[in-house]
């Protein structure tokens, strides 16, 4: 992912160095095993260890220069180890396979990453309930159709939201579990020239799950799972973005993005204040569904193993995991810092005249018996007179003489209260944020 949508802390996992030392990392799990094992000796393992040595640009420089030769990026990884080593390197990659060292390297590496995109979860969870119980009460219009519908609090709206990222966290922490594996089982899985003891001892010392059986590779349904996790993520983040981007439109100005001083919105109208930050969100979550698409391509492959899902999740990888993270980062500074205009709302909500009560209304004159469909046509056609008309829907209903036989004014006038709309928010609140929120 280029720099512009990237975090330093995530793209720091996906250096070269860093792939690097995970190879060691497994190589040394794995030789540790055979020691345990009785297969290989153990001053092989303590030169191994004192001569492995960290990994800088340098190291990486080297490797590539040797792959040019090769073709094969771990056998000039091993070549590397043993020019480092010395003699003793013989014992490294002992009855393995090169996906045993990539696939158990890239289960930690994306374990490792759903850890830090689980802390941009709850960075952008925090913020959606710091806002959600400042505008618990905050009266606005809900919509349908993008057509003024009855009257919600922004509160529930962002109650709506942290429960669904919510969600989003349950997921991408199944997710871990499922691509937290490792596999030491050799050319087609079948631990022909190592026990099953190495790969398990391996995986313990890398923090893995085995797997528990496999080919040559790990089975990709693992990463395409891994993946459609990080991409619903991306889309639910999108479908709040989307809103906050209708709700800053000019004719609404309910949200607002935080616009800092000196920032510029058109390079031609000085008037401008644009959505950016969500903008940017909508075209990073195209990326994210692609991502996901690709990693369920990756899932049928020929027979024990295929190299044609190495090039795509090379690409993937990285630009999924670090898209992903600078999303929840972007999202949760926007939630953070985002202007709310509540005497908008409340402009908004009687922009109709307050045919959005109509419902209560039509409620009402069924409670005394009126017939639903006759209640529907009393009810409706004073409504009609807003849009017709521009007849204040209250004072329409009071003009209209069939009504008026049924409900007295005062009675008319109780029916356009918000409490109705109001009176079960901390009910919800309750239900999404827990028992803690009774007080707040």
């Amino acid at each position: 992912m280029i720099p512009r949508y990237s975090r330093p802390e995530m793209v720091a996992l996906w250096t070269a160095p860093a792939r690097l030392r995970r190879w060691r990392d497994v190589e040394l799990a794995a030789l540790e095993g055979m020691v345990k094992a009785g297969i290989a000796p153990a001053d092989a393992l303590a030169s191994c260890r004192a001569r492995a040595g960290d990994f800088d640009d340098g190291d990486a420089a080297r490797i590539d220069e040797i792959e040019r030769t090769t073709r094969h990026d771990v056998i000039a990884f091993l070549t590397f180890m043993e020019e480092r080593i010395g003699p003793a390197a013989r014992w490294l990659h002992f009855g393995m396979t090169s996906s045993d060292v990539l696939d158990t390297s890239l289960g930690m590496i994306l374990r490792d990453a759903a850890d830090g995109l689980l802390a941009g979860v709850d960075r952008a969870m925090a913020a959606l309930k710091t806002r959600a119980f400042e505008h618990r009460r905050t009266v606005m219009m809900g919509r349908s159709h993008g057509i003024h519908a009855e009257p919600m609090s922004f509160g529930h709206k962002l109650a709506i939201w942290y429960d669904e990222l919510r969600r989003g966290r349950e997921r991408l922490v199944r997710a871990r579990a499922t691509i937290a594996v490792g596999k030491i089982s050799g050319a087609v899985g079948t631990f022909a020239h190592l026990p099953p003891a190495v790969e398990e001892h391996a995986c313990r010392v890398l923090g893995l799950s085995p797997a528990p059986a496999s080919s040559q590779v790990i089975q990709r349904d693992r990463h395409a799972e891994y993946f459609g996790a990080l991409a619903l993520l991306a889309t639910s983040i999108e479908k709040f973005a989307v809103e906050i981007r209708h709700l800053q439109r000019t004719e609404v100005r309910e949200v607002e993005e935080p616009f800092s001083a000196g920032q510029k919105g058109s390079s031609a109208m000085p008037h401008k204040r644009n959505p950016i930050l969500s903008e940017n969100l909508t075209g990073l979550a195209r990326l994210m569904r692609g991502y996901a698409l690709s990693a369920l391509e990756d899932v049928p492959l020929w027979h024990e193993r295929d190299i044609s899902h190495s090039s795509v999740e090379r690409v993937i990888g990285p630009d999924a995991t670090v898209t992903l993270d600078f999303m929840l980062h972007r999202f949760a500074g926007l939630v953070e810092q985002m202007r709310v205009s509540p005497e908008q709302m409340r402009k908004n909500l009687a922009a109709l005249g307050g045919v959005v009560h109509s419902q209560r209304v039509l409620l009402e004159l069924a409670r005394r018996g009126v017939d639903r469909q006759a209640a529907y046509v009393i009810v409706q056609r004073n409504a009609m007179r807003m849009y017709e008309e521009g007849v204040d829907f209250r004072t329409a209903l009071s003009q209209d003489r069939e009504l008026g036989k049924l409900m007295t004014p005062e009675e008319i006038t109780a029916c356009f209260s918000l409490d109705d709309h109001l009176r079960n928010v901390d009910a919800i609140f309750e239900r999404v944020f827990g028992p803690e929120s009774r007080g707040s």
